[in-house]
């Protein structure tokens, strides 16, 4: 039963690295792309808590933010269209 447990911490443990390494590699642009709009990126952005969605909002408004419109999430309240 032990060795079933930790076989299922490492996994979840697994998992949660894959995410947050794909969501920083998204946020940070660390691939080279020439738009913040990666459906995977975008989806995973959704789903973070309230700072880790800040923190990747500036980051991608950093290397976006005169190039084009903020990708779902990112967008100002009163206009959708500006980085807020």
């Amino acid at each position: 039963m032990k060795r079933v447990l930790i076989i299922a911490i490492a996994a979840v443990l697994a998992g949660c690295l894959l995410v947050g390494q794909r969501y920083y590699a998204w946020a940070t642009n660390s691939a080279g792309a020439s738009d913040p709009f990666d459906e995977v990126g975008i989806g995973l952005h959704s789903h973070m808590p309230g700072f880790v969605q800040d923190w990747g909002c500036a980051r991608l408004k950093e290397n976006f933010g005169d190039k084009t419109m903020p990708p779902h999430g990112c967008g100002s309240p009163a206009d959708p269209v500006q980085w807020r």
